[in-house]
């Protein structure tokens, strides 16, 4: 098992109680929480946003997660970095450190050549190269992600999720068999803290999530997976 698991916290304000500004205020506010608390990613995942409403959202969970970096006593106990969920467009423009591709986008490498592209378009591009994380629902999947040069793969879904009873989870032997790719490999799907050591066990670098973040102290997740 690694002695420190990666952490994933996949957004969705949907999930939060009233209007959309109380939702998006609400869904910062988890982001900061995640921020103080040392999640290596957030994925800014709200796929049914337009584009200048993701824009807005994503520059504020950016300047959150600044903000966050610069106030810690420990610099390097705070190294958050957020993802955009398939928008390349919204990544740059933001600052943001990168995105999150699906299954079916186009190719990490596809990413990286837009993004070096852009940079030399426009000076204001802060990183030289972007984070390029990509959904995966087979090991073969994940060897693809492997080959392009992504930072991870997410491996889903491994457990039954809550909300999509139809869905047919991988289980744990694909994961372990995922795992053996040259690419750090999250679990998703189902993870909770009674079954994310199994995920650890064989193999997963770390562990992706969205309600076992969202619907809980972060601190206490994050002390409970990394046992400390």
């Amino acid at each position: 098992m690694p002695e420190t698991p990666l952490l994933y916290y996949i957004t969705d304000r949907t999930v939060f109680p009233g209007d959309e500004p109380t939702r998006c205020r609400s869904l910062l506010d988890k982001i900061s929480e995640a921020a103080i608390q040392g999640v290596d990613y957030i994925q800014l995942r709200e796929k049914d946003l337009p584009a200048r409403q993701l824009e807005s959202l994503a520059r504020e969970a950016m300047r959150i997660i600044r903000t966050t970096k610069l106030r810690t006593r420990n610099p390097q106990r705070t190294t958050t970095a957020l993802f955009i969920n398939s928008r390349i467009d919204v990544a740059l423009s933001t600052g943001a450190d990168g995105v999150h591709l699906r299954s079916r986008d186009v190719s990490a490498e596809d990413v990286r050549i837009a993004w070096q592209r852009a940079r030399a378009l426009a000076r204001d591009v802060p990183r030289p190269d972007p984070l390029i994380a990509v959904s995966c629902h087979s090991p073969q999947q994940v060897v693809k992600a492997a080959t392009g040069r992504a930072a991870f793969a997410v491996f889903a879904p491994v457990f039954e999720k809550r909300d999509a009873r139809g869905a047919i989870p991988a289980g744990l032997e694909a994961l372990s068999q995922a795992c053996r790719a040259k690419i750090s490999v999250l679990a998703l799907g189902g993870v909770t803290l009674e079954n994310a050591e199994s995920c650890l066990r064989v193999g997963a670098a770390g562990i992706a999530a969205v309600r076992l973040f969202q619907e809980n102290d972060i601190a206490t997740i994050v002390r409970r997976l990394r046992g400390s």
